[in-house]
């Protein structure tokens, strides 16, 4: 299995290539169109900004890339969100594989702490990359930024409010949550989205 992971301007890229490889994958971390179309499955990962990350995806024009796969796609963290409509983050507009917002975490009470970070549960959990003995089970997050339920919303995690933590729509799987960093129960996840 050919397996791409999508090389842009972004950190912890290189923590989900040696993800993959603990389960047996080689996978080839890549900017070249022509590897991404080709292979059988492309991650988009990420760790960073939102409007400079956006700003260069289409300089480089990867986001067209990008929307236009048609292989599955798995969009982690930062790649989840730039998979969305628009982000509060340096009011950036993304790419509209999800029609839905990201918002920043408005701190309620004393021990709301942003950025959320840390372990948290999975609940609701729909679709392919989910198992039903996932159903709350706890993975790992770190973000400020998050997507609210929506109609695309495959998975949900409560803090300060119930959001997103996966969403789905067609070909395009996404997590918030880092399943490289989440342990077994990750290891699990990344395994659901090779075998679709």
């Amino acid at each position: 299995m050919d397996v791409a992971i999508v090389n842009y301007n972004a950190g912890n890229i290189y923590s989900v290539d040696y993800a993959l490889k603990r389960l047996g994958i080689t996978s080839v971390v890549t900017a070249d169109p022509e590897i991404l179309c080709k292979a059988d499955k492309v991650i988009f990962p990420g760790v960073g900004e939102a409007s400079t990350t956006m700003e260069y995806l289409k300089e480089h024009k990867l986001d067209e890339l990008i929307k236009g796969l048609r292989q599955p796609v798995l969009g982690i963290c930062l790649g989840m969100q730039l998979m969305c409509r628009f982000s509060e983050e340096g009011a950036a507009d993304c790419m509209n594989i999800f029609d839905t917002e990201v918002k920043r975490f408005i701190p309620e009470k004393h021990e709301d702490k942003v950025p959320h970070m840390g372990w948290n549960m999975l609940t609701d959990v729909q679709t392919a990359l989910f198992t039903p003995e996932l159903e709350n089970q706890f993975v790992y997050f770190v973000h400020s930024y998050y997507v609210p339920v929506n109609e695309n919303t495959a998975a949900t995690t409560n803090y300060i409010l119930p959001f997103s933590a996966a969403l789905q729509k067609d070909n395009f799987y996404a997590t918030q949550f880092h399943p490289e960093k989440s342990g077994s129960v990750g290891e699990v996840i990344l395994k659901n989205f090779l075998s679709i």
